[in-house]
């Protein structure tokens, strides 16, 4: 089980700190940090990680604020040397809130509470395996359940998700990553930070467009090597 990280602090001795943490942590793999917040969020609301290290008191951008922006946010702890964003901070369902200068023992700790939370998503990933079809809620009292191959495009609407199929459209309070992880990854692939479509239901790839169901759709370009290579290898 290998963890991704990306590390957003405006102190560099605060990176040093975590860097060195986690560079004893074997299964956690550090993909990058930035000084600048600005900079960190244009890098993972369109890069897939796991996890976020994100201190909260910076210039620009502070850590509440860049969490409530991102449609689709990674597991995120923040890291900060005041107490009072405590409260605010697990409203935002965080994994956890390491006070600086973290300990390793600290952060030990809270390692193992983001391995619990990384598991229970990659659960739901192999039941979705095993199973051909989810339910979805359609209201308060409803469970509607979707055959997996009915399923045609998921687009994001903020705190909302559309799941299009080929005679119904569903809206579901869920995020796009976490909907997305639930579904077969050889079957489904995310083709830009608002849409999840199903592979076989593309009909054609024209420059940074695919077509489904007689609508185009725009391929992210951070996603578009990874869409052209997943086509390529289902067809082989």
């Amino acid at each position: 089980m290998e963890i991704s990280c990306v590390i957003i602090d405006d102190e560099p001795l605060a990176i040093a700190v975590l860097k060195n943490h986690i560079s004893q942590i074997n299964n956690v793999v550090l993909k990058t940090s930035f000084s600048n917040p600005i900079e960190g969020f244009n890098y993972v609301k369109d890069k897939k990680t796991d996890l976020l290290f994100l201190d909260i008191n910076m210039p620009l951008l502070d850590g509440i604020n860049f969490v409530k922006s991102l449609d689709d946010p990674p597991l995120i702890v923040f890291t900060t040397a005041y107490e009072k964003y405590a409260v605010e901070s697990f409203e935002l369902e965080v994994q956890d809130y390491l006070l600086k200068p973290i300990s390793f023992q600290r952060f030990l700790k809270c390692i193992k509470k983001v391995e619990k939370s990384y598991k229970i998503k990659h659960n739901l990933t192999r039941h979705a395996l095993e199973n051909p079809y989810i339910f979805i809620k359609k209201n308060n009292k409803t469970l509607k359940k979707i055959f997996l191959n009915e399923i045609l495009v998921i687009e994001s609407l903020k705190d909302y998700l559309k799941v299009k199929t080929k005679t119904n459209k569903y809206i579901i309070h869920s995020t796009l990553t976490s909907f997305t992880e639930q579904l077969p990854a050889d079957n489904f692939i995310r083709i830009h930070r608002s849409f999840t479509v199903a592979i076989d239901k593309i009909d054609t790839i024209t420059g940074n467009q695919l077509e489904i169901d007689g609508i185009k759709y725009s391929i992210g370009r951070t996603y578009i090597d990874d869409v052209k290579q997943k086509i390529l290898d289902s067809s082989s």
